[in-house]
């Protein structure tokens, strides 16, 4: 129950996982084109609808775009319990628009509903081919008409949008904060190296 709780709202709250995410995306030992471009692939995999695939789907999209496959993995965070509901609301509504069907938005708080509903069936067929049961297909076919062929066609376009968008913001600030670090890192070594060699020069004097 308490995963289940912290998946919706993780320890912390989401302001500080996104600055987890952040933290770690900037310090990933990789290019800093590659690691945008992870992100991205990320992002773009977060208006999708192949919910439980994410993390697949995001390291083929990062793998096809010579990305980071963990940067991609991260990007998915994009997509939240906080994002996802405007996420598909958007989706769904431009996807009907793009197929020409009829988006009924009083049945936009049953998508939930649809998706167990397919889950439902799934599991139903799964056991009759073990079983006399007779498979069952309503749920599965509203549930491909209904949400996921509209939530497909209508997350395409914004989410190809937002992968862009992702890349070219992401990938000067990753830029600039590996400079910085390699800076910092090089100052902490130029001083240990002066305080050995200080240290060898008092040994040198002492004896």
């Amino acid at each position: 129950m308490q995963l289940i709780a912290e998946a919706f709202w993780p320890r912390g709250g989401w302001t500080r996982a996104f600055h987890y995410v952040k933290h770690r995306v900037r310090r990933l030992p990789d290019r800093p084109d590659r690691i945008a471009r992870g992100v991205g692939a990320g992002v773009f995999v977060s208006f999708t609808p192949l919910f439980g695939l994410h993390f697949v789907a995001a390291a083929l999209v990062a793998k096809a775009a010579r990305g980071n496959i963990l940067a991609s993995l991260l990007g998915t965070f994009f997509g939240n319990p906080i994002t996802f509901p405007f996420i598909a609301f958007s989706s769904m509504k431009l996807g009907h628009l793009i197929l020409g069907t009829q988006f009924d938005e009083s049945q936009h708080a049953t998508l939930f509903g649809k998706f167990v509903g397919a889950g439902q069936d799934l599991k139903h067929n799964f056991f009759a081919i073990f079983t006399e049961a007779t498979a069952r297909w309503d749920n599965l076919y509203n549930f491909w008409n209904e949400v996921f062929l509209p939530y497909l066609a209508g997350g395409l376009l914004p989410g190809i949008v937002a992968g862009v968008l992702s890349y070219y913001l992401s990938e000067p600030v990753i830029a600039a904060y590996q400079k910085h670090r390699r800076k910092r890192l090089k100052a902490r070594f130029e001083k240990l190296k002066a305080k050995l060699h200080a240290r060898a020069g008092e040994q040198q004097g002492n004896s």
